[in-house]
């Protein structure tokens, strides 16, 4: 089935004998051939992402040859990226992901211009970033900077390529404001902090990037050359355990406010960070505050039970010390009384980034009406203790 939508780049004037040979597989497509590759020669496309679905997207896109690519990434390489992030290897641990990113793009496609941005998209930046581009491919994973996408692209007028993955799930769709629904057609509004697991707390399969991610560039190839029928108004799902894939409907809410400016998400969402929404301050404790807490302990100033509800082999790479190990399943499963017997003062719950330790203390506070100064948890959990205390301690 062709689609209704005019190809979204202008061809490029000429290809180069290297590149007539090199995507002479393409040229053979009746449905792409010259002027289709000439097309992606012209693009310029932005990557939102470095990680899981950024590295199978920008290796494609340069294996395509879309002329121009952009990525936005403001972290660095750690070994347990690699899992699933295919575009660095051990030899980019501690370097920008941005800079580990475009030389892999130079050694399979030195034809293609990266532009890097090393940065954290933001709304300062982001319809500055936006403006250089014809269309973006958001792999970002958390709600706060895919809503700030959502936003900046319907201010922009450009097309977002939208993929999203967790555990052995993962989803792919298009949006484009005025051709058909948006993101927050999808999702009106984030959700509740702890509801929705993170890669980083949930897992995340390691070769489901690439199933997912492959389809993202396949999308935005069929946008930029005009071919085929693009997922517009449709949200493929897939299942790697069951290896599935099933089609859902989304359509445009008419009552939904159009966006005039980026004030929306950065009151919603704040600025894009690990969590989506940030707890309130009466719940939580900081690292620095944590690492006070645990010296004055030592010196008998102060008694708290520091509690960590990760997993078992969790601990065994990093754990914070003096915690005590009591697994979130044990906490809902069974409350208070999971708590050691020894426990005494306020306690404090932590995990890996924040969100198991907010879902084992909204389950305390709602089950058996503790108070806030009895049961607290760690803001940015294991990951801020390392960033803020402890840096030399191993990330995952």
């Amino acid at each position: 089935m062709s689609t209704p939508l005019l190809p979204l780049v202008a061809p490029a004037s000429d290809l180069s004998r290297e590149e007539l040979e090199r995507y002479s597989r393409h040229l053979t497509l009746p449905q792409l051939g010259e002027e289709g590759q000439r097309r992606l020669k012209n693009a310029r496309v932005l990557v939102i992402g470095a990680g899981g679905l950024g590295a199978p997207a920008l290796q494609y896109l340069a294996a395509a040859g879309v002329g121009t690519i952009g990525v936005v990434d403001d972290d660095v390489v750690s070994v347990s990226n690699l899992q699933r992030q295919v575009v660095h290897g051990m030899a980019d641990i501690g370097r920008p992901k941005v800079d580990s990113a475009a030389d892999a793009v130079a050694r399979l496609n030195p034809l293609v211009t990266v532009h890097r941005h090393p940065e954290r998209l933001s709304t300062d930046n982001a319809l500055e970033i936006f403006s250089g581009y014809d269309l973006i491919m958001d792999g970002a994973d958390n709600f706060g900077t895919r809503f700030l996408v959502s936003d900046a692209a319907e201010l922009t007028g450009i097309p977002v390529v939208w993929g999203s993955i967790l555990r052995f799930d993962g989803q792919v769709s298009v949006f484009w404001s005025g051709h058909g629904p948006v993101y927050r057609d999808l999702f009106p509004e984030a959700p509740a902090p702890g509801q929705v697991p993170s890669c980083a707390e949930g897992g995340v399969l390691g070769m489901l990037p690439a199933t997912i991610g492959s389809v993202m560039v396949t999308e935005a190839l069929k946008l930029i050359t005009g071919i085929g029928r693009p997922l517009l108004g449709r949200v493929l799902i897939h299942d790697a355990l069951a290896q599935t894939w099933r089609e859902l409907t989304v359509l445009p809410d008419p009552h939904r406010p159009p966006v005039t400016d980026l004030s929306r998400v950065a009151l919603a969402c704040g600025l894009p960070s690990d969590d989506d929404a940030a707890p309130a301050p009466h719940e939580t404790v900081t690292a620095p505050e944590l690492a006070e807490l645990l010296t004055a302990r030592s010196l008998g100033e102060t008694s708290f039970t520091l509690v960590d509800v990760r997993e078992d082999w969790e601990r065994k790479l990093v754990a914070i010390p003096g915690s005590v190990h009591v697994p979130l399943q044990d906490v809902l499963d069974r409350g208070v009384t999971a708590l050691p017997d020894e426990a005494e003062g306020t306690v404090i719950l932590h995990c890996k980034a924040g969100a198991r330790s907010a879902q084992a203390l909204a389950a305390l506070r709602r089950d058996y009406a503790l108070r806030e100064d009895t049961v607290k948890h760690l803001d940015g959990g294991v990951l801020a203790w390392i960033d803020r205390v402890d840096p030399a301690l191993p990330r995952y």
